[in-house]
Parts: C-alpha cells; sequence; structure tokens
C-alpha cells in the first residue's frame, strides 16, 4: 500500500455502505473522514477542506453544498455516491454540480480508482493554477511597484536634466540664442549647451548620444559636468581646451571612454567671434549639418565630417572656419528632426529643412510650429534644435549693449 497525502471527506447516512467506501478508500492509503450529514462534517471544514468529497446527497442538497465549495476553497470535487435506477438520476446529480457518479453498491472498486485519478489530476492543475496566479499576482505587485519607483526616479531625472540646459531666448555677445528638446521618452538622449568664453566668442554646441532612456540620459550629465570643468579651467588658466573646438572633442572623447557605459555621442561644437566674424567648428559624426542662412544669400547646410565621439582611442577631428560676412541665422539640430519632415528620402527631407529656413522659419517658435512639434505627443526619436541669429548687425540699439556675467544683457530679459 503506498502512502497518500490526499484527505476523502464521506458524507453518508448509510452507515454500513460509508463503513465500506471508508476502509476501501483507507486501504489504499487516503486519510479518510466519514460522517452521516453535512452538519456533522461542518467541523471538518473548520479545521481543513478535504480534497475529495463523496457524499450521498439528494441534487438539491449538492447544488448548494457545491456553490459553498466553489466560494470558500476553489475547485473540490464531489462525487455523487448513491443508488439510482434510471440515468435521469445520474444527469440530476451530475446537473446539481457533481463531478462524477458512482453507484451503490460498490461491486467494482477498480472504479473509484480511475476516477479519484482523473479528479485528482485536476485538482493537482488547479492548486498548480492557482499557485502560478498567486505568484503572478505578486510578480504584478512588484512590478506595479517598480514602475512606479522608476518613473518617480525619471520624473526626477527630467527635471535635472531640464536644469542642466541653458536659460532660453538669451543674448550672448551679439548673439539672440534659443533651443528646444523634445525626448520621445521621459528623457533624453540629446543634449546642447551654449555659453560665452570670451566678451568676443560664444561657444555651442549640440549632442546626440547612442540609445535612449536612462543610460545615454547619464552621458548628458557627463557633458555638463566637463562643459563645466572647462570653464573653470580657462578661468584659473590651468587648461585652454575649451577654445579650441577639436580639443573639445578629445576631452569628451576621453571622459566617455572612461566612463566604461559603451556610449557613443556625435557632437557639433562651434565657436563664434564676434570681432572677427568668424566660426570655427569640429564635427564628430553628427548629422544632419548645421543650416547656415545669411541675408541675400543662399541657405545651406554647413560642410564637414569627422568621427564619432567615444568609440575610439585617439582619434584626430578636423578644425573648419567660415567667414561671417553679414547678419546671419545659425540652426543645429539632432538627427530627430529627420523624423518628423514629411519627405519619402533623406535627399528630400534635406531640402525640405533648407527650405523651410530660408523661408523664414529661423526661429525655434516658427519652426517647432510649422512641424507641429508642440501638438505631437509621440516622437520616433528625441528632437533637440539650437538657433542662433546675429542681432548685432540687425539692431542698432544692441550696437552697446554689454552682457551680464549671466549671459544676457543688461536690462533684458
Amino acid at each position: 500500500m503506498t502512502s497518500r497525502t490526499e484527505r476523502i471527506l464521506i458524507i453518508d447516512p448509510d452507515e454500513a455502505a460509508r463503513a465500506e467506501l471508508d476502509r476501501y478508500l483507507v486501504s489504499r492509503g487516503f486519510y479518510v473522514h466519514g460522517y452521516g450529514s453535512i452538519t456533522e462534517a461542518r467541523r471538518l471544514f473548520e479545521d481543513r477542506p478535504p480534497d475529495v468529497i463523496f457524499a450521498d446527497l439528494p441534487p438539491a442538497t449538492i447544488s448548494e453544498l457545491t456553490a459553498c465549495l466553489k466560494d470558500e476553497s476553489g475547485f473540490l470535487p464531489l462525487i455523487a455516491y448513491s443508488h439510482a435506477s434510471e440515468a435521469s438520476q445520474v444527469i440530476e446529480a451530475l446537473r446539481a454540480g457533481a463531478a462524477d457518479f458512482i453507484l451503490k453498491p460498490l461491486s467494482d472498486r477498480s472504479v473509484v480508482e480511475d476516477v479519484l485519478g482523473r479528479l485528482f489530476d485536476r485538482v493537482r492543475v488547479h492548486r498548480l493554477n492557482q499557485l502560478y496566479r498567486q505568484e503572478l499576482e505578486e510578480a504584478n505587485s512588484d512590478l506595479r511597484e517598480g514602475i512606479s519607483e522608476l518613473r518617480a526616479d525619471q520624473r526626477a531625472g527630467r527635471k535635472v536634466q531640464m536644469k542642466m540646459l541653458p536659460d532660453r531666448q538669451v543674448i550672448l555677445n551679439g548673439l539672440a540664442i534659443d533651443h528646444l528638446i523634445k525626448p520621445s521618452l521621459f528623457l533624453s538622449g540629446d543634449f546642447l549647451d551654449y555659453f560665452r568664453i570670451s566678451d568676443d566668442e560664444t561657444l555651442v554646441y549640440i549632442a546626440d548620444v547612442s540609445g535612449h532612456g536612462a543610460s545615454s540620459a547619464f552621458v548628458t550629465v557627463l557633458l555638463k559636468n566637463l562643459t563645466n570643468r572647462l570653464q573653470r579651467n580657462l578661468r584659473r588658466g590651468s587648461s585652454d581646451d575649451i577654445l579650441y573646438p577639436a580639443r573639445f572633442l578629445q576631452r569628451i572623447n576621453s571622459e566617455l571612454l572612461d566612463t566604461g557605459l559603451g556610449k557613443h555621442v556625435t557632437v557639433f561644437v562651434g565657436i563664434i567671434s564676434a570681432s572677427r566674424r568668424t566660426l570655427r567648428y569640429a564635427v564628430g559624426a553628427h548629422f544632419p549639418m548645421p543650416v547656415i542662412a545669411f541675408e541675400d544669400s543662399e541657405t545651406r547646410f554647413l560642410e564637414g565630417s569627422g568621427l564619432p565621439v567615444g568609440l575610439f582611442e585617439d582619434p584626430e577631428w578636423d578644425e573648419y572656419e567660415i567667414p561671417l560676412p553679414g547678419p546671419f541665422h545659425l540652426m543645429l539640430f539632432s538627427d530627430g528632426i529627420l523624423e518628423v519632415l514629411d519627405a519619402e528620402n533623406l535627399d528630400k527631407k534635406e531640402r525640405q529643412l533648407l527650405e523651410l529656413i530660408s523661408g523664414g522659419r529661423h526661429t525655434i517658435a516658427s519652426l517647432s510650429e510649422a512641424l507641429h512639434l508642440e501638438s505631437t505627443s509621440e516622437l520616433p526619436d528625441d528632437i533637440a534644435i539650437v538657433s542662433v541669429t546675429d542681432i548685432r548687425l540687425t539692431d542698432p540699439d544692441l550696437q552697446g549693449v554689454s552682457v551680464t556675467d549671466a549671459g544676457k544683457p543688461a536690462g533684458v530679459r
């Protein structure tokens, strides 16, 4: 005889029949409890429900009992164990909720084995499902808590990113500069900055970190920290790397490699000189190239190329220089801008971008309106834009305006 762990309840007012079934089930290794009525059997449920019930009860009572069993313990099969002279009696018991029907007297005991085997398989499957459901609910609860924490972290990260960005609509050394960043996710992998290097030179750059989300956003923190350190080094006289676009890219490259994050960046960095009327710049595989627009002249992309930043140990970047003979508009973009242009290929998208800017869309507000950026809630990629407008030659009132240490003209907000 094999020892079993299943517990079987017999409810049968026929004491002889109950005893006979009891002896057989015990001989098969089951734990068996027998009672003459439901009332007597109640105390067993208070302790621990059985695994299977054999019951000789009227259909109405079977229906009431199985309804209670569903509410209390899920799947607990009840086997109708009774006399039946007609098939309709068996059908009534099954319709009332019985899982199976065994006829009295018990002439073939193998029937009990077959019925119990099938039902215990169902019981095991049901209990496993309950266990898996409970584990799934716990996992979902943990997941919801994790997502809630992640959203809180992302909100905090978003605030940090926004704090790192320069002020909008500022005037630096006769240049009106503005920007826009729209992340495709909560955090952005695009970054930009602009600031005065001296009373003559203004640095502006735009960067697009590979990937999206938190890991890319961390790199933007590194970029901001680096530019702040390079500015301090220049003031202290310990390093003038920030005065040279190519060396600026080299510093970013070494910082990224040291982190070991496996991230690289595409960057455009330019330095505008008010006195020499020049733009010196370096390109770290950034695309699309910035657009320059002069009055009464063709609007065009700047030329230049260079390796991405953060992939190679000892890369070198070329520096380019163009004259700025007259008033100009300079527009810098991350490649997300190409995703929102309604054109079928890259060449047409570039032409469309040039047409927008040459047609007067050379401010953040006008370009955003033309591309419906403010009304677009879901973007395929991060979008960053910087606009630089030469106003000293076009606005005589600003000819003698001095720039405050905060980067804004005195009295201009």
